[in-house]
């Protein structure tokens, strides 16, 4: 005992040294290089983008911070000025142990460039994290770092770690909940070496090829298409010295990743780091912006969560997941529903309703408005009478009296929108006039490195726009802006990649246009032998509990999305119908069965009656069966046999046991109410109860509390018979 002891002594101490001689350091890309998602509307740096009222690069910089990451170099180039005024005024500028250094460039277009000056500016001294500055995550960086420096010991060409997650990408779209396309990873299973990377961009012949020496070079090598890309790495130095020596890598992944992926000469290699219970994914488009936000609000990033970032005192964290800052104003007839963010200073006013929506600080809102899905971002006023659904409004923003947003809209800084006119769906609407060349977004984003969000002059491909103290008339009377008008060929794009939900008549069209040939594609999980034939995988060790795990993370993201589309249309009194359509949307997008459907909705109405206001039992029956009576449409729409209405009553065993313990006495009442509704048939019951009959005791409780029902049924169906 004393030796191991000692062993471990010295171990932690050359730990220790090595760490004091060289502290963890992190490249953090504050530019949005090669990504989607260019804010050509938003006029500011992507890291101050907020997230729940957040800038996002605090975010980052605040799990860096707690991984143990003592120094980071943060690269900005587009913007430069607003990312460095605003860390130099933040916490970050003042932090024990924890320096926050700015690089800055003017000349650096791509991934490539920026690491290129770092290497040169000769400031990393060891292994480090590259992350890109819209990247959220919550993860421990301790088993990916001590995996990348046990695999350097053994093979000093191990020179990089990429973090991926498992993501079920929609059979009918091709993306993840994410909107980024579909992504795949050869891997091989026993060395998680990264063998092949292949996104959409790159899948231009519809198939995929795996070079022979692969095969020949691995026994097995598993083919994923479920894999999402946390672009958080662990790299050696001699990451950057590769970019230094090939000006050609430019992208970190289409360039670089591939580039050393097919590079046999030199011989360096990539592995993987698969995560599963943290959180990380990255924002690059506005879909992304809209889930990671609401992962946020629904504390999947758990520590990194408004109140506990902003303090404890500041924002206020209500039932159903509702944050109000301290200060808020609110008119008593004004309805804040559930997974809601009000920020400091903001003013609502009397029967406005808002709902999954981020308001920010100092906003004015004014009386009979409708906020649903929506982020409105900071000094907004609202004037009576308007509506948003699922839309970005940025700082500034007027909305006259009774104006529109439709589903998909972003309003840039400080547009006007005329007293009731409506902002046709999937708008983008700035005070610049849209430049002429479809390309010429990044010129826009990179036109004036110094500029701020208040300056109404821009230069836009050598020529000097429009004053705009001008009125614009395109947003009707009293309204200032332009709205952009959508390049051919990108109109089919636009809702794939939108703050609003994917239409179900989109997704219908999708599911019957999709190619049969396509499915070969999408085969999860397969093994591609060294024989060259794909084979049901079977040796992965633990593989079947990871998928089992990650299936059930999945479900817990779609669970909650149910329950806040079922709680919408409770507070706003949605039609059945509609109702329907929007859970089957959730369906189609998440791949899930009607029966996940049908689970999810029933735990949303118990949990509903469970959290109305009720003093006894006999008042959460009544809950209960007023929520049920109500609703009993939307739940049998996804009941359409037997076992699936088993699967009901299992759910609310489970519920009994853990989430929902208050309804464990009403067990019987509640079964008995779910058949009298003809929610559940007499044959799911008693079959429920022979499967129970050779469980374990402990199984069995709540069979035995509902013997009387269950025996009553028996009779009832053996007297059918006799007659």
């Amino acid at each position: 005992m004393g030796a191991q002891k000692k062993g471990a002594t010295a171990r932690v101490s050359e730990d220790q040294e090595e760490l004091a001689r060289n502290p963890l350091q992190a490249i953090l890309l504050a530019d949005s290089f090669a990504t989607t998602f260019r804010p050509i509307t938003l006029e500011r740096p992507k890291v101050l983008l907020p997230l729940v009222n957040i800038p996002m690069i605090d975010y980052t910089l605040a799990w860096l911070e707690s991984a143990g990451v003592e120094e980071v170099f943060v690269f900005c180039c587009a913007h430069s000025k607003q990312v460095i005024d605003y860390l130099e005024s933040s916490q970050w500028s003042s932090q024990p142990n924890f320096s926050v250094t700015t690089i800055e460039s003017h000349n650096s277009i791509s991934a490539g460039d920026a690491l290129r000056l770092i290497y040169e500016r000769n400031v990393i001294h060891g292994d480090f994290v590259l992350i890109s500055g819209d990247t959220m995550s919550n993860m421990s960086l301790t088993q990916v770092l001590q995996e990348h420096k046990e695999r350097r010991k053994k093979d000093a060409n191990a020179i990089m770690t990429m973090v991926i997650k498992k993501s079920k990408p929609s059979p009918i779209t091709q993306q993840s909940r994410l909107g980024t396309d579909e992504l795949f990873m050869a891997i091989n299973p026993v060395t998680k070496q990264l063998l092949c990377y292949e996104d959409k961009a790159e899948r231009s012949k519809g198939f995929i090829s795996l070079d022979k020496t692969l095969i020949a070079d691995n026994p097995s090598i598993i083919l994923h298409n479920d894999k999402q890309d946390c672009y958080i790495d662990v790299c050696s130095q001699e990451v950057l010295s590769l970019f230094t020596d090939n000006f050609d890598y430019q992208h970190l992944r289409r360039h670089f990743v591939k580039g050393l992926l097919v590079d046999d000469i030199m011989g360096y290699k990539i592995f993987t780091h698969e995560i599963h219970s943290s959180y990380a994914a990255r924002i690059d488009n506005f879909r992304s912006y809209d889930t990671i936000s609401k992962d946020i609000i629904q504390r999947w990033t758990y520590p990194f969560v408004p109140d506990i970032l902003c303090g404890s005192s500041a924002i206020k964290v209500e039932r159903q997941g509702a944050y109000r800052a301290s200060d808020v104003t609110l008119s008593r007839s004004a309805h804040i529903g559930s997974f809601t963010f009000i920020g400091q200073g903001t003013k609502i006013g009397n029967d406005t309703k808002i709902s999954h929506s981020v308001v920010g600080e100092g906003c004015t809102i004014g009386s009979n408005v409708t906020i649903e899905g929506s982020y409105i971002w900071n000094n907004v006023t609202i004037e009576d009478g308007c509506q948003l659904r699922h839309a970005i409004v940025c700082d500034g923003v007027i909305m006259r009296s009774g104006a529109v947003l439709q589903p998909g809209v972003i309003l840039s800084f400080k547009v006007v929108v005329g007293q009731q006119f409506v902002v046709p769906a999937y708008s983008k609407v700035s005070l610049l006039q849209q430049p002429t060349q479809q390309d010429s977004d990044e010129e826009l984003e990179y036109a004036d490195n110094t500029s701020g969000t208040g300056e109404l002059r821009y230069k836009l491909n050598g020529d000097i726009a429009t004053d705009l103290s001008e009125t614009a008339y395109e947003l009707g009377t009293g309204g200032v802006g332009y709205i952009w008008s959508v390049f051919e060929g990108a109109q089919d794009e636009e809702w794939k990649h939108s703050v609003a939900p994917i239409p179900t008549d989109k997704l219908v069209k999708l599911m019957l246009d999709k190619d049969e040939d396509e499915e070969q594609l999408t085969q999860d999980g397969n093994v591609l032998s060294a024989s060259g034939e794909l084979k049901a995988d079977s040796d992965d060790n633990g593989s079947e509990d990871d998928d089992n795990a990650d299936s059930r993370d999945d479900y817990g993201f779609f669970e909650k999305e149910v329950e806040a589309t079922f709680l919408r249309a409770v507070h706003e009194n949605v039609k059945v119908d509609h109702a329907v359509l929007e859970v089957n949307a959730l369906r189609l997008s998440y791949n899930m069965a009607s029966v996940d459907c049908a689970g999810a909705i029933f735990y949303s109405m118990m949990k509903l009656a469970v959290e109305s206001p009720h003093h006894s039992a006999s008042e959460l029956h009544r809950n209960a069966a007023d929520i049920i009576t109500k609703w009993q449409k939307l739940l049998k729409s996804f009941l359409h046999d037997i076992d699936e209405e088993i699967e009901v009553i299992l759910k609310f065993e489970e519920m009994c046991l853990e989430s929902a313990k208050e309804f464990a006495a009403l067990f019987p009442q509640v079964l008995h109410l779910l058949y009298d509704k003809e929610i559940l048939q007499e044959d799911a019951i008693l079959r429920w109860a022979d499967e129970k009959e050779g469980a374990d005791e402990s199984d069995k409780v709540f069979l035995k509390s509902s013997e009387k029902f269950v025996q009553w049924l028996k009779e009832a169906e053996e007297e059918d018979e006799d007659d």
